[in-house]
C-alpha cells in the first residue's frame, strides 16, 4: 500500500493526471471515500491524464450511473452510491465495460466490491484536512502494483 499526502486542490489534480497518464486498457480503478472527500474531483484530473478533450464534461453520475468519455482510452465513469447491492451494479452490465478495453472508474466502489473484478486498483481518499487528503493506493494484482508505484 501506497500513502500520498495532498495538501489542496492543485496537488490532488496533479496526482490524478499522473496517474491517468498511466491507466491501461482494461484498467479498473475502484474510488472510496466519505461525501466530499474528492472522488469525482479526483475523477475529472484521471480523465485529464488520460487525454479528455474536455474534462469539465466530468460529473459525478449520481443519477445517471454511469457516464461514458472519449479520450486516449474510453473512460467508463460508475457512481455506486444509490445503488442498493453489487448485483444491482452487475446488472448495469459492468462485467462488458471491464472487457471493453476502456478505462473503468468506481466511485463508492464499496458498496459493490462484490461485482469489482479480481484485479483492480483501490484509490482510498480520506479528508485530512479542509483542502488536504489522506490518498491510499491499494493494488490488487501485479499490473496494479506497478500502476501505483508510478502514480505514487
Amino acid at each position: 500500500m501506497s500513502t500520498i499526502l495532498v495538501n489542496d486542490l492543485s496537488e490532488t489534480e496533479t496526482f490524478g493526471r499522473r496517474l491517468g497518464a498511466l491507466l491501461f486498457p482494461g484498467a479498473v480503478v475502484a474510488l472510496v471515500g466519505p461525501l466530499g472527500a474528492g472522488k469525482t474531483h479526483l475523477v475529472r484530473a484521471l480523465a485529464e491524464g488520460l487525454g479528455i478533450a474536455n474534462p469539465d464534461l466530468v460529473s459525478s453520475p449520481t443519477f445517471v450511473l454511469i457516464q461514458e468519455y472519449p479520450a486516449r482510452l474510453p473512460i467508463y465513469h460508475f457512481d455506486a452510491y444509490r445503488l442498493s447491492s453489487p448485483r444491482d451494479f452487475a446488472d448495469l452490465g459492468v462485467h462488458e465495460y471491464y472487457e471493453s478495453g476502456g478505462v473503468c472508474l468506481i466511485e463508492w466502489a464499496d458498496k459493490v466490491r462484490d461485482a469489482l473484478p479480481a484485479e483492480y486498483l483501490e484509490v482510498r481518499i480520506a479528508i485530512a484536512g479542509e483542502q488536504s487528503r489522506r490518498i491510499e493506493l491499494l493494488a490488487r494484482g501485479a499490473r496494479y502494483e506497478v500502476l501505483a508505484c508510478g502514480a505514487a
